[in-house]
């Protein structure tokens, strides 16, 4: 029998699959493609992807093909700029840019190829989900391979299938619909060249349109142009009333629409695909045993690219409390925390995605000079998110110290320096929970208490004043008016201490256990 089945090993499943199995898990992984698929869909991931595929193990692999990019910008019906988003000069407080673009096809590639370092992993392509049966604390899978039907069982299993998820129907599982839905046109592009654009007024002279993600906000078409990978370009851009999806999707429509942005470069179209932007959330996210995860809980419009995102941190939050029980260290109990961590988290996002796709889509002209106006009040006034990072919310309830500084956000990951020059935060402080504190007193105390309490977590407990990290903690934890901070696997702060540390611990152990 596995600890875990996941079905479907798309970049969200893969993450899983790597995580999990980078902790010791006997991991079955289902593909019913016998290869990753060849077109780009997913574009844009931010600096907390790139520091849990760096957790993964995955960063060396996936790195390299990532396009570090400045940000977002949107652009009026007047062609001026009404919104800047942008990220240069800014500090990078994760360790990572707010923003990359990336090839799909690639990033799958190199998450599978991570899988071949665990012998715990079973990767098995041109498999398909059939059915599923629950009973005994465990999840018997009926599956098709190439050489007929067979059943597989696993304590938990992880739907990683997709917005049209075969797992969430076969459960019964409702969508709560958010009222949101919009036609676009999708064109990838290879592009031999820069992207043309209109006249625009009000550009910071920092900003660099071809480095930018650029939302063109005209009632005549909205738009937007995505900086891809190398030379890979994105449009998207919206059908008006009465367009006919099939029709424009032939190449000479095609090639009207985004001719005006290519004029004397040469290009290839790689793909052109009509999508409906929806906003929708599973009401259900567990079902016994199984869990749903990415688009199968949930689908988001692009208009801020954490469609993935959303996925990915869905992974992350299930692999870390997976590991835990199975090390002994946390109740089964703690698997009910999934869904009241994570809706909130992700609805708070799709509902900022659905509102600035409302505003970008206006087509009617005197309703978008008013909007134009309005967003730019507001952009002055910064009552907007400054950067897609800023969209963030804390975790608010679930496995947090409620009531503590801090408790849910994001961790910061400064550098730190070495022998050899200088490394993140993460590469030099191993473990799968890191407790730091401001001195070596509370260092102490800290390791007997977690000794106690926690015996089988994996803690690390690092004195922040011995770190060469220019003292960034220590003024994190001075900031926050704490002397110490406790951190989840997945970066989150549990929750942070000012003298009585042992209260944050043993608070912790009670809700693991």
């Amino acid at each position: 029998m596995f600890d875990v089945a996941i079905i479907g090993c798309g970049p969200v499943g893969a993450l899983a699959a790597n995580l999990l199995g980078k902790n010791g898990l006997k991991v079955l992984v289902l593909e019913k493609e016998a290869n990753p698929y060849p077109l780009p869909r997913a574009v844009h991931l931010d600096h907390e992807m790139m520091r849990l595929f760096q957790s993964a193990n995955v960063i060396d692999r996936v790195k390299d093909d990532m396009r570090d990019t400045e940000g977002h910008l949107h652009i009026g019906a007047d062609h001026g700029v009404i919104r800047y988003m942008g990220t240069v000069g800014k500090p990078r407080p994760f360790g990572w840019s707010n923003d990359y673009f990336f090839y799909q096809p690639e990033l799958e590639d190199h998450l599978r190829d991570g899988l071949s370092a665990y012998a715990n992993v079973d990767l098995r392509l041109g498999t398909e989900f059939l059915s599923l049966t629950q009973a005994d604390n465990q999840v018997t899978l009926t599956l098709s391979g190439p050489s007929g039907d067979y059943e597989e069982t696993a304590r938990w299993v992880i739907a990683c299938d997709g917005a049209s998820s075969k797992v969430r129907k076969s459960l019964g599982i409702n969508l709560d619909d958010l009222q949101f839905e919009e036609p676009w046109l999708v064109v990838d592009v290879e592009v031999d060249g820069e992207v043309t654009f209109p006249a625009l007024t009000g550009v910071p002279a920092e900003a660099n349109l071809q480095q930018l993600s650029v939302m063109m906000c005209d009632p005549n078409r909205p738009a937007t142009v995505v900086p891809g990978r190398g030379n890979h370009r994105r449009w998207e851009l919206m059908l008006l009333p009465g367009e006919d999806d099939q029709e424009m999707m032939k190449p000479e429509n095609v090639a009207k629409l985004i001719g005006p942005w290519l004029e004397g470069v040469t290009h290839d179209i790689v793909r052109a695909a009509t999508y409906r932007f929806h906003g929708l959330i599973a009401e259900q996210w567990k079902d016994g045993n199984v869990f749903l995860a990415g688009d199968a809980a949930h689908q988001t419009p692009p208009f801020f690219g954490q469609g993935m995102c959303h996925g990915l941190r869905d992974v992350a939050n299930l692999a870390w409390k997976m590991s835990s029980i199975c090390q002994g260290a946390a109740s089964e109990a703690l698997l009910d925390t999934y869904q009241p961590e994570r809706d909130p988290h992700v609805r708070a996002v799709i509902s900022a995605a659905v509102d600035a796709g409302r505003y970008i889509c206006v087509l009617d002209k005197d309703a978008a000079a008013a909007r134009d106006t309005e967003i730019r009040e507001k952009a002055k006034k910064q009552t907007m998110p400054q950067s897609a990072a800023d969209l963030i919310p804390p975790v608010s309830c679930g496995i947090v110290a409620a009531g503590t500084a801090a408790a849910g956000e994001r961790f910061i990951q400064p550098f730190v320096a070495t022998s050899e020059g200088q490394s993140l935060l993460d590469d030099q402080v191993k473990g799968q929970w890191r407790l730091f504190v401001a001195n070596h007193n509370m260092l102490v105390e800290a390791q007997q208490v977690i000794n106690d309490t926690l015996p089988l977590l994996d803690v690390t407990v690092v004195d922040a004043s011995t770190l060469e990290d220019k003292g960034e903690i220590l003024s994190w934890l001075a900031n926050k008016q704490a002397q110490a901070v406790f951190i989840r696997p997945d970066f989150y702060v549990y929750g942070t201490a000012d003298t009585d540390v042992a209260t944050l611990i043993t608070t912790l152990a009670l809700q693991l256990n």
